[in-house]
C-alpha cells in the first residue's frame, strides 16, 4: 500500500483537498444525469459507487476527524447507500499509513529516541491504518507489541476540519439557531480527546481493570514507559477484526458466546459505570482462536450523567413509552421537546420518537433478543429512509435532543451493528450478574 510522507495540516491545504473532492463529485451528478437523459432506467448505484470512491480518496490523505467522520458513517448502515457502508468502512483499520522516515521521526519528538533504540525488533511498516493513528509490530524483553503512533497534526485540525463540515452538516440535519453549537462543541471534545494518548492510556487501564470479570473478554496490558501524547505501547493481541470473523463465521454458539460478551460488556459500562466505549466499530475488537472477545481501543470513553441517564432508559421501557403523559415528561427532560415549540412541533416530534422509540428499544422489552432478525434491522432502515424523505421534518427545527445522544445513540447503533454481524442470540438480562 502506498505511504504518505506528509499530511496537509493547514485550513488551507485541507479545504483545498476537499475542494477538489467537491468537483469531482459534482462531476459524476453531472455524467449521471447526462447518461439518465438517454437510459431513464438508470439507477443511483453507479454514482453511489464513483461517489463513495472520490469522497473516501479525498479524506483518507486528510486523516483526522475530516477522515473519522467517514468512519463513523460507515457504521449507519441502515440509511447509508451500501457502497458508501463498504468503502467508509475502509477507514476503520485500512488506509495510506506514514512513510518509515515520518514514524522515526514521530518517535524521535516525542520519546527522545528512535524506535530502534527504544524497543528489540521494530517493524517499520504499518500493520493496520485508520483514521488518527496506525500500529506497527515491536518486540521487548521477549514480549510481542503493538505500538500505536498518532498522524501528525490531528489535534491541531479537528477545529478547522469541523468549521469546514459545519455548514454541510448543519443543512443536512437542519440545524437552526444557536442551540446548535452544543452538537459541534461535543463532537470537538471528543475528538480532542482521542488525539490525547496519555488520556486513552489511562482510560484502557481503568476500563480493562474494571471489566476484567466479565467472561470470554481479554485486554492488551499498557506500557506507560514506553508512551507519551502521541505514541501508546501494548501487548500484541492475536485476533482476526470482528467483521472478518463474522464474514467466514458459520457456528451460531460461537456468535452467541462472542455476542453474549459483547452485550454484556457494553451493559455493564452503561449501568455500572456510567462511562462508556463510545467507539464500536469493528476495527476496535478482535476473536482469537478460542472465539475471546479482545478489546483494543478506549480512545473515545464518554460519561453518561445521571441527569440523562435516567430518563434515556426510563424510555427503553414498554409502560413509560405507552404511558402518554410520562412519556411527554420524558421527552422534555431529554430536550427532545422544547419550551419554545409549537403544538405542530410538539405532535409532529411526539409522534416521531414514538414510533422511533418503540422499534429502537425492542432489545430491552424482554429478556432475550435475536440480533439476526433481518425484519427488526429492515424495519429500522425502513423508518431511516421515511425520515429522509419527510419534508414536513425538514420544516422543523432540527435542535432535537440533549447533546449527549450523540455519542449514547452512536454507540447504540454501533453495538446493534456487531452484533447484527454476528448473528447473536443474547441473554439481555445476564450482565447484571456483574453489577
Amino acid at each position: 500500500m502506498k505511504t504518505l510522507d506528509s499530511i496537509p495540516t493547514t485550513k488551507i491545504e485541507r479545504a483545498s483537498q476537499l475542494l477538489k473532492t467537491g468537483v469531482k463529485v459534482g462531476g459524476n451528478y453531472i455524467s449521471y444525469y447526462s447518461e439518465k437523459i438517454v437510459n431513464p432506467s438508470l439507477t443511483k448505484e453507479k454514482l453511489n459507487e464513483n461517489n463513495a470512491e472520490d469522497i473516501y480518496d479525498g479524506l483518507k490523505n486528510l486523516k483526522g476527524s475530516a477522515l473519522k467522520v467517514a468512519q463513523m458513517l460507515s457504521m449507519d448502515k441502515s440509511i447509508m447507500p451500501q457502497a458508501y457502508v463498504d468503502k467508509f468502512s475502509l477507514s476503520q483499520f485500512s488506509v495510506p499509513a506514514l512513510s518509515a522516515p515520518l514514524v522515526r521521526k514521530t518517535f524521535k519528538k516525542y520519546l527522545g529516541k528512535f524506535p530502534e533504540e527504544i524497543y528489540d525488533t521494530f517493524s517499520p511498516d504499518s500493520v493496520n491504518a485508520a483514521s488518527i493513528g496506525q500500529v506497527h509490530k515491536a518486540t521487548k524483553n521477549g514480549k510481542k507489541l503493538a505500538i500505536k503512533i498518532q498522524y501528525p497534526g490531528v489535534a491541531d485540525s479537528i477545529s478547522s476540519d469541523l468549521a469546514l463540515v459545519k455548514p454541510i452538516a448543519t443543512r443536512m440535519f437542519n440545524l437552526k439557531g444557536k442551540d446548535s453549537e452544543k452538537y459541534f462543541q461535543e463532537v470537538e471534545s471528543k475528538l480532542l480527546e482521542e488525539t490525547d494518548y496519555i488520556l486513552e492510556l489511562k482510560q484502557s487501564e481503568e476500563m480493562s481493570h474494571a471489566c476484567k470479570n466479565i467472561e470470554n473478554l481479554k485486554f492488551p496490558k499498557y506500557y506507560a514507559d514506553l508512551s507519551s501524547e502521541k505514541i501508546l505501547t501494548m501487548d500484541w493481541m492475536e485476533g482476526e477484526h470482528l467483521s472478518e470473523f463474522a464474514a467466514h463465521n458459520t457456528n451460531r454458539e460461537k456468535g452467541d458466546k462472542l455476542g453474549q460478551t459483547m452485550w454484556d460488556f457494553y451493559m455493564f459500562q452503561m449501568h455500572n459505570l456510567k462511562r462508556v466505549h463510545a467507539d464500536p466499530h469493528p476495527g476496535n475488537f478482535l476473536i482469537d482462536e478460542d472465539s475471546n472477545l479482545i478489546a483494543i481501543d478506549f480512545g473515545c470513553i464518554k460519561a453518561v450523567p445521571n441527569e440523562f441517564y435516567i430518563p434515556y432508559f426510563e424510555l427503553a421501557t414498554p409502560e413509560i413509552i405507552n404511558n402518554p403523559v410520562i412519556f411527554n415528561q420524558k421527552l422534555y427532560e431529554l430536550e427532545i421537546l422544547r419550551s419554545d415549540d409549537s403544538e405542530k412541533e410538539i405532535t409532529y416530534f411526539t409522534d416521531v420518537f414514538y414510533r422511533l422509540l418503540s422499534l429502537f428499544t425492542k432489545p430491552f422489552h424482554g429478556d432475550y433478543f435475536d440480533f439476526s432478525d433481518e425484519d427488526f434491522f429492515g424495519a429500522i432502515a425502513t423508518m431511516g429512509e421515511e425520515f429522509t424523505k419527510d419534508t414536513q421534518l425538514r420544516k422543523m427545527n432540527g435542535n432535537r435532543g440533549s447533546k449527549h445522544f450523540l455519542y449514547i445513540n452512536r454507540t447504540f447503533f454501533g453495538l446493534y451493528n456487531l452484533l447484527h454481524d454476528l448473528k447473536a442470540r443474547v441473554n439481555t438480562q445476564e450482565y447484571k450478574k456483574y453489577m
